[in-house]
C-alpha cells in the first residue's frame, strides 16, 4: 500500500499577512536608521517600532545579519529603483535626478556606504552597473581609444555614485541638487572630450574590438 504524502496547505491570506508583517519589520528598521543610521538596535527595538512580538521578528529574520541584508535590498529598490542608465544622456543626467533624493535619505545613504551589509548590497549590483555604464558610454564614444574609454569609464563610475554625493556634500558644502549638477557637468565635458578618436588611433585601440 502506497503511503499518501500530506498535502501542503497554502493560504493566500496567510501569505499576504506574512508579507505585510515582513514589510512592517523592514519599515521599522528604516525608521530607526533614518533617526541615526549608526545607532545599534535590538530585536526588541524593531519589534516595538513595528508593533509586533519579538519572536515574530525572529521568525522572519533569524539573525540581525539576515535582517540587515534584507533591509538593504528592500531600501535599494525603494530609493533607487531605476538608476542604471540606458543611454549616454541618462548617464549624464542621472546625478541631477538621483543626488537630490540622496539628501532625503541622508543617513541611510551614508550607512550604505560605510556599513558592511550596505557595502555588500552595493557590490551585489556591480555587474549590472558596469554593463549599463559601458553600454551607455559606447553609444557616444565608440571611436575613442581603449585607454581613453577605460579612463572615462572609471571616472564616470566615480562621479555618478553615492560616494561622490557624500564627498561634495561634506567637503564642498553643497546640496544634493548642486552636487548632481556638478557631476552631470563634469560627465558631459569628459564624454565630449573623448567622443572622437584621437588622430592616429588605430582600430585595435577601440574598446569595441573583440579578442
Amino acid at each position: 500500500m502506497k503511503s499518501v504524502e500530506p498535502r501542503k496547505y497554502s493560504s493566500p491570506l496567510r501569505e499576504s499577512q506574512a508579507k505585510e508583517t515582513r514589510e512592517r519589520i523592514l519599515a521599522a528598521v528604516d525608521s530607526w536608521m533614518r533617526d541615526d543610521a549608526h545607532a545599534e538596535f535590538t530585536y526588541d527595538d524593531i519589534a516595538r517600532e513595528a508593533g509586533v512580538e519579538r519572536r515574530t521578528v525572529f521568525r522572519h529574520f533569524e539573525t540581525k545579519e539576515v535582517l540587515l541584508e534584507a533591509f538593504w535590498g528592500w531600501i535599494n529598490q525603494r530609493i533607487l529603483p531605476n538608476t542604471l542608465p540606458r543611454s549616454v544622456d541618462e548617464l549624464v543626467e542621472g546625478p541631477r535626478t538621483v543626488f537630490p533624493k540622496f539628501d532625503e535619505s541622508d543617513g541611510l545613504i551614508r550607512a550604505s556606504l560605510h556599513s558592511r551589509t550596505g557595502r555588500a548590497m552595493r557590490l551585489g549590483t556591480v555587474a549590472a552597473r558596469r554593463e549599463a555604464f559601458r553600454d551607455a558610454l559606447l553609444q557616444a564614444t565608440s571611436g575613442a581609444s581603449a585607454a581613453d574609454f577605460r579612463r572615462l569609464e572609471a571616472v564616470a563610475h566615480a562621479l555618478y555614485s553615492a560616494a561622490a554625493w557624500e564627498a561634495m556634500r561634506d567637503y564642498a558644502g553643497v546640496s544634493g541638487a548642486e552636487a548632481g549638477d556638478a557631476a552631470a557637468w563634469a560627465l558631459s565635458i569628459l564624454i565630449d572630450s573623448v567622443r572622437q578618436a584621437p588622430s592616429g588611433a588605430s582600430a585595435d585601440d577601440s574598446p569595441n574590438t573583440t579578442d
